[in-house]
């Protein structure tokens, strides 16, 4: 029993429990050490083939590579088991310095295994498949691309889209002839889902199309801008009446009349909003009701305002005005005068009287009397004028405002010094 207790005392130390287990960590460290310096192989699959300096290539020998066989190799690994069993074949490269070529030819190259910093030193590559990476250095080309494209989306109600714009309107593209022989030009979709009421641009990527609008692969190729801004312009649509100016005359107004058209009463108008918001009717012409006597039709140029433009296509219009529910008489006037002659001067009235034709309601029209109408000549544009003149007098029917004399009327006059 007392030969037990230097032992319990020597258990129950907390000196020596912590030499265990300093003595059982470095055991364990030996072991692993031993484990890390063993050499450990390992195949690694997928591993990615990187080209560089293939900007040298095009740049010093405008040259390019096309048609590379493979984008990975396979390869096998011997080095330290704590380095190998930590890659994975995305740490390791297969790289091919590509600026040392020089000519176009299909090329077998070898490659060079790059692994993470500090490992190469150590690990050895026992394996490749395949053991050369094969491609074609290609001379490099240029080609001019018309940028076209379409509005995926929809223009709101009342307003209309023109063709879209875009820009850079043409692209350069840089690669193989063999990539781009076929290409005909680059394509933009854009507003895809979207309403629009107002100009609407976005800047957005293209694909490459042949003749047939079947897409093409842009590998391989380069391009002077790898974006466009495409635009579709949008402007408001209205529909807006045509109309005539009327000059009340001859015993008419505009309650006397019907205009029409031919062949349209309106035209849609296309143009910015604030240049269409205030647009609510066009006047095609301007007629003094006092220039016939029952009706008048003539053809008419439609005006627009600038920035404008007519979407119906219908650039005249033939305007047909008709007087209803008045009747004209012819009456001789004896009563005429001159007004404003010139001081100094007199005019002499040569004409002893002239037919007038009046033009208003049956009623009031059959009440005139000859004696209730007046010529009176204005000669105020006759300022220092001698001899015999015909100047055109201004008809008065007294009493008699719904009644009004139709056409140009003259009479012959004599002015004189005094």
């Amino acid at each position: 029993m007392k030969k037990m207790q230097p032992l319990r005392k020597l258990t129950e130390s907390k000196i020596f429990w912590m030499i265990m287990s300093l003595l059982l960590a470095l055991a364990l460290w030996i072991y692993i050490a031993s484990l890390s310096a063993d050499e450990y192989t390992r195949t690694f699959r997928g591993v990615p083939v990187q080209l560089i300096n293939e900007d040298i290539l095009r740049s010093s020998r405008n040259m390019v590579i096309t048609n590379l066989d493979t984008n990975s190799v396979t390869i096998t690994v011997v080095g330290p088991r704590r380095i190998v069993s930590a890659l994975s074949a995305d740490d390791i490269v297969a790289q091919v310095d590509v600026s040392r070529l020089s000519q176009a030819a299909y090329t077998s190259q070898q490659y060079t295994i790059v692994f993470p910093d500090g490992n190469a030193s150590s690990l050895t590559t026992t394996y490749r498949s395949p053991e050369t990476v094969n491609f074609m250095v290609s001379e490099q080309i240029r080609k001019q691309l018309q940028v076209r494209g379409s509005f995926e989306g929809q223009t709101a109600e009342g307003y209309t889209a023109e063709v879209p714009v875009f820009e850079p309107s043409v692209i350069t593209a840089y690669g193989p002839e063999a990539y781009l022989k076929n290409v005909d030009h680059a394509w933009v979709t854009f507003g895809a889902n979207e309403e629009v009421s107002q100009t609407y641009s976005v800047e957005t990527g293209f694909s490459l199309q042949n003749k047939d609008g079947d897409e093409l692969s842009t590998t391989g190729l380069t391009f002077s801008s790898d974006v466009v801004t495409a635009t579709l312009p949008i402007l408001s649509v209205k529909e807006v009446p045509l109309a005539v100016n009327l000059i009340d005359g001859g015993g008419a107004s505009a309650d006397n009349v019907i205009v029409s058209f031919d062949p349209v009463s309106s035209i849609t108008l296309v143009g910015d909003s604030t240049l269409l918001a205030g647009k609510n009717k066009i006047i095609v012409a301007t007629i003094d009701l006092s220039t016939f006597e029952n009706s008048l039709s003539d053809t008419y140029t439609i005006p627009l305002d600038d920035g404008v433009r007519n979407q119906t296509g219908v650039s005249e219009v033939k305007v047909t005005v008709e007087v209803v529910g008045l009747e004209s008489k012819t009456f001789t006037v004896t009563e005429m005068s001159c007004i404003n002659v010139t001081a100094g001067y007199e005019a002499t009235i040569i004409s002893e009287s002239i037919n007038v034709k009046l033009r208003g309601p049956s009623e009031s029209i059959n009440s005139v009397q000859s004696q209730n109408i007046r010529a009176v000549a204005d000669l105020t544009d006759y300022v220092n004028s001698t001899g015999t003149f015909m100047p055109e007098v201004k008809i008065y029917v007294d009493g008699y405002s719904d009644v009004g004399a139709i056409g140009n009327n003259t009479i012959s006059i004599e002015i004189q010094r005094r």
